[in-house]
């Protein structure tokens, strides 16, 4: 159904708008969509077309991302906007959210509104990243705000909408949706994690890209926090252009407080995430939710 919903009868926007789905992912998010249907009515036609609508969003906003990031590369693929140009990159993510808009039309008016409301979290969660903390703002809470808003509001109304079109009990939706809050803010957190322990390239992401970007994740901010050493302070100053100095901080990132600390907020999240699992019943789907917190986890050893 998803690829089925954007095909157009000109070929160069059938390439360039199936040109991430080809690319692969783990298709995280409706599958959670589906997976919160297991708590009502799976075969609602509305659990399906809800899936498709949340992950419409989530690859309209990686052809954006790809371009506010100058990135060259997204899941193993050379990006849209490397391949063609910026502005197509951006038109094929405002022609994903087109579809989006249409799909969540037949769902009625309380679910336009939810993604509305999603919409503007997203967008919200980009522009605070881009200008960073305000005046007198914590690092660490602006970043972990930042996180929901980009990454756990999505997977919440994912699970949300799973729970809602499946017809499962107001008390069970609202559950899946503060799991998906939780959850995906932890694995945003799990991310920020692998890319300074992973060894290799072989978690899909290679090892120091956001210390490359000059971008501070929670390892980083726990650390500049606190007591940093001076060397690393230095090196964590703006963008790390040489690759030895990148595998210097590498090395001093994975032996330092801030990590043990992130790591330590890891699970109090997945924790929480966990605890939500409780007002929902035994069965099938609870156990593949309490394997994906589990998950969170263990990714990062």
């Amino acid at each position: 159904m998803l690829h089925s919903v954007v095909r157009n009868d000109l070929d160069f926007i059938n390439e360039t708008s199936l040109h991430l789905m080809a690319a692969g992912g783990k298709r995280f998010r409706p599958l959670f969509t589906l997976l919160a249907g297991q708590f009502g009515d799976p075969e609602h036609e509305n659990v399906t077309k809800s899936a498709v609508v949340v992950e419409l969003i989530h690859l309209a906003t990686l052809y954006h991302d790809d371009v506010m990031d100058e990135a060259t590369m997204r899941r193993g693929a050379v990006s849209a906007n490397n391949r063609w140009t910026n502005s197509v990159a951006i038109l094929t993510g405002d022609y994903l959210f087109s579809h989006a808009s249409r799909l969540v039309a037949d769902l009625g008016t309380d679910a336009a509104r939810m993604i509305a409301e999603t919409f503007g979290e997203l967008v919200t969660g980009q522009l605070r990243e881009t200008v960073g903390p305000v005046d007198g703002e914590n690092p660490v809470n602006h970043y972990l705000s930042v996180i929901w808003q980009k990454t756990g509001s999505l997977i919440a109304i994912a699970g949300r909408f799973g729970g809602l079109f499946s017809g499962a009990p107001a008390e069970q939706v609202a559950a899946l949706y503060e799991y998906g809050a939780v959850i995906g803010t932890a694995f945003q957190i799990s991310d920020d994690i692998i890319d300074i322990t992973s060894e290799s390239a072989d978690s899909g992401k290679t090892p120091g890209t956001d210390l490359r970007e000059g971008v501070h994740t929670l390892p980083a901010l726990y650390e500049l926090a606190g007591d940093p050493k001076p060397r690393l302070a230095e090196l964590l100053s703006g963008p790390i252009t040489d690759e030895d100095q990148v595998q210097e901080a590498l090395v001093m990132l994975r032996e330092c407080e801030g990590m043990r600390q992130a790591k330590a907020t890891l699970e109090s999240y997945a924790e929480r995430a966990a605890n939500t699992l409780d007002a929902l019943p035994d069965g099938s789907a609870k156990r593949a939710l309490n394997a994906l917190t589990r998950y969170v986890i263990d990714r990062t050893n």
